[in-house]
């Protein structure tokens, strides 16, 4: 079943009917004021945290699904009749009303039709601003004239931090006081007390937003929700657009609302335009200035040309264009957009996280920059000297960094229980990414704090991280687990064994190697490499099962991923980073990955054990706290996903890493909607295996790993453009079907235009590259024969 369509040259994905299985989403705004909107208006907006910012109600997995949201409804004044501008809240008959939704680049727009009145609302938040704009355009295709009545609605949280809103209501029910300026609602809370939007430590201020509207004026308000919807009633059938007449109520207390009125006639053929402009700030401050800038004529379509813009060039960076028409729509726009959004909100604000997971987790958001480092370099830049200064002096990592409220130099030292095993590992996948993306060799030497006391340059940073799993070290000679490793499910104890994070450990000591060859620094060298050939004689010793590698050790002995074991036998992150991390023989990798795809693989991606756990003590390995097939049991973990396809390819079998890509890629599933239900054009958290009854169901869409590991697996790894200290490599690995490919590609402020034959079929190797119509040997270009718009031709073979 289908109920949209990609449409690339608007880099849109287009609902074109609105009762989805789930809520399909899509993120307004930024980092400074971010929102979230659903295919039926649905969602929330935040001031900088979506925890401790949110002053928008959403009720979380509750019947409606995505329920309150930005809604518009259209009372006809004549008929009696109302409805919503989006199909929710009131949900008329689909036989008789039409809804498209258009969700873009940070920005939604849905238009809907019924009885011959046509509404077009397009939400965005314009770049640079603390507000949004829902701009409405309102059309009488009928053969007379109709008098309409339209109402905003919004419902307020009566405390920005989610959980005062939600459970403190003997407090937050008495702090909310709404008011109107001129004609402009402020919807204010502890307004005797001083200013502190921007405090999230203290949960009580004085803090306040406008909502107010420009190209109309109001007739009417509510700002008391229980007086707007009645005793009762519900966001359906709200009594004040079913009487078609607002009191001016304003609430001292209890709950909140934004509800403007206003008068619209129309003649047949006519369209007029207004735009409800919502933001932070007071009404008589920030809302009268926001109000007065937006009135000016043809301000909001400028806005919105500039947002798209600016979007627009970000995710141009790679452009491809392959035999495979999903896999262009979500390397084009989908993917570069996921990551992007994923990289600004961490796992804090979705539809499903709320609130539980407020600031960046140090292990996902290291992860979260490889997505955007060619569309943001900049930016992530940034990010990434933030996350090096949540490392400790010890060389692990603060569990989580608060970017609003972070203090490096002066953080405490995380306690020892806190720790994960992985945490800085994943800084060496990072940090050389960054600087061969930019160039910036120099990064390595910049000196950057430690998050508790101390400071360092980036490259003793890592040193400082590959000596913690080295001190941290069991038995076996491997990375002790911990608190956790990646996998926060399996219970091994401060001092069981990892061999997960061993075989990062080798990809870090390998890469660090690099770096310091670089710099020339054979002192440092030598002693990488002497703790990289110790490391790899314990590995072989000790986690080679026969077939496959085993996931771990636990602190009493016992072994996760043995044929030994009863459940769990199969484990794909040892598998997988054996290939990644240059561990495995030939030999050994072989077998690894056939293990992989004889055990776990599926038609919709390959899980992250099997079997599952349903007899084992949770107390040892926490997955029989999940069905068979969900989550960390067994379940097709997404995050995983381009580390199967990344190993595939290095070992140059490109068939079968696009089997694997396709089966895990939103998008193979928009024909296929009612199984997958979540949206079609974004990555989830994982999918239900093949040992769940609800097999190819997937969940937890937008803030993922996997948006990153794929998108980085499908650009450096498919397509192989893949950025080096000094030039570019092209060496893609693909389906020998392809036969003629191409692609662009942004690189240090140079264009490259990329032409790829392969009329051998090979899956991987290049015969022949010509750069600007010389051949050169090999699949690289140096940086110095590059200009600013090259022509690259590449013949597989």
């Amino acid at each position: 079943m289908q109920y949209g369509h990609f449409d690339d040259k608007k880099k849109e994905y287009v609902i074109d009917r609105p009762d989805t299985p789930k809520s399909w989403s899509n993120y307004l705004g930024s980092t400074e004021y971010g929102a979230i909107i659903t295919n039926n208006a649905g969602g929330y907006s935040f001031y900088k945290s979506a925890a401790q910012g949110r002053f928008m109600r959403l009720r979380f997995n509750s019947i409606p699904l995505d329920q309150p949201g930005r809604y518009f409804y259209v009372h006809d004044r004549d008929k009696r009749d109302y409805w919503s501008a989006s199909w929710q809240p009131v949900g008329k008959p689909l036989d008789q009303y039409k809804s498209v939704c258009r969700h873009g680049t940070a920005y939604t727009a849905i238009d809907s039709e019924y009885d011959n009145i046509k509404t077009e609302t397009t939400y965005f938040v314009p770049l640079g601003k603390n507000f949004e704009c829902w701009w409405l355009k309102v059309t009488n295709n009928d053969k007379v004239k109709r008098n309409l009545r339209l109402y905003s609605f919004v419902e307020y949280a009566n405390n920005w931090y989610i959980h005062q809103d939600f459970w403190n209501l003997q407090y937050t029910q008495y702090i909310l006081r709404m008011n109107v300026v001129d004609g402009i609602i402020d919807h204010g809370i502890n307004v005797l007390l001083p200013d502190d939007s921007g405090d999230f430590d203290s949960h009580d201020g004085n803090r306040h937003t406008f909502l107010g509207v420009v190209g109309a004026e109001i007739s009417g308000y509510e700002t008391d929700r229980d007086v707007f919807l009645g005793d009762y009633r519900s966001y359906h059938n709200p009594l004040v657009v079913e009487k078609g007449e607002c009191s001016n109520s304003l609430a001292y207390g209890d709950n909140g609302c934004g509800v403007v009125q206003i008068d619209v006639e129309l003649e047949p053929g006519e369209t007029k335009e207004l735009a409800v402009i919502m933001g932070i700030g007071k009404a008589a401050v920030e809302g009268k200035a926001a109000i007065a800038e937006f009135s000016a004529p043809g301000k909001l379509q400028t806005e919105f040309d500039a947002l798209k813009k600016s979007w627009h060039a970000k995710i141009e960076g790679m452009w491809i264009n392959t035999p495979d028409a999903e896999f262009n729509s979500m390397t084009n726009m989908w993917s570069p957009f996921n990551s992007l959004m994923t990289f600004a909100w961490s796992r804090a604000a979705s539809l499903v996280y709320s609130g539980e997971r407020d600031g960046l987790g140090y292990r996902d958001t290291v992860q979260d920059i490889l997505g955007v480092l060619h569309t943001i370099p900049e930016e992530a830049g940034k990010r990434l000297e933030l996350m090096i200064t949540g490392q400790a002096s010890t060389g692990g990592a603060m569990p989580v960094v608060k970017p609003f409220s972070h203090n490096p130099g002066k953080e405490k030292t995380p306690d020892e229980k806190e720790y994960r095993s992985d945490d800085c590992m994943w800084l060496f996948n990072t940090v050389p990414a960054y600087v061969k993306e930019t160039g910036n060799i120099e990064f390595y030497k910049k000196v950057l704090p430690y998050a508790d006391k101390g400071e360092d340059t980036v490259l003793g940073h890592l040193r400082r991280a590959i000596e913690f799993n080295l001190e941290r070290s069991g038995e076996h000679g491997l990375p002790c687990g911990l608190q956790a490793d990646w996998n926060d499910c399996l219970e091994l104890g401060h001092d069981g064994e990892t061999v997960f994070v061993a075989m990062q450990l080798r990809y870090a000591l390998k890469t660090y190697i690099e770096i310091n060859e670089m710099f020339g620094k054979n002192d440092e060298v030598e002693w990488a490499k002497t703790h990289l050939a110790t490391l790899d004689e314990n590995i072989d010793k000790h986690c080679w099962d026969g077939d496959w590698y085993v996931r771990a050790f636990r602190f009493d002995g016992s072994v996760f991923g043995s044929k030994t074991n009863d459940e769990g036998n199969y484990w794909l992150n040892p598998q997988t980073w054996s290939v990644i991390s240059g561990h495995a023989s030939a030999e050994k990798a072989k077998k690894a990955i056939q293990t992989v795809r004889d055990h776990l693989a599926t038609d919709c991606g390959v899980m992250v054990c099997a079997p599952p756990y349903e007899k084992a003590d949770h107390r040892i390995v926490k997955a029989p706290l999940f069905n068979p097939g969900m989550k960390e049991n067994a379940s097709i973990f997404s995050h995983t996903q381009g580390w199967a396809v990344i190993a595939e390819t290095m070992h140059g079998n490109g068939n079968q890493a696009f089997k694997y890509y396709r089966s895990f890629m939103p998008a193979a599933y928009n024909t296929k909607a009612e199984v997958r239900q979540i949206e079609p054009y974004v990555n989830c958290q994982f999918t239900h295996s093949i040992y769940s009854p609800r097999f190819g169901a997937s969940r937890l869409p937008w803030l993922t790993g996997a948006a990153t590991w794929g998108f980085y697996a499908a650009t450096q790894y498919i397509m192989g453009v893949q950025p080096e200290y000094n030039g570019l490599r092209i060496d893609p690995c693909v389906p020998e079907s392809w036969k003629n490919f191409s692609m662009n590609r942004r690189f240090r402020g140079k264009h490259f235009s990329i032409e790829v034959r392969n009329e051998k079929g090979i899956e991987k190797g290049v015969s022949k590259l010509i750069v600007n119509g010389e051949e050169i040997d090999g699949n690289f270009i140096p940086v110095e024969q590059m200009k600013d718009q090259n022509e690259i031709m590449v013949i597989m073979g």
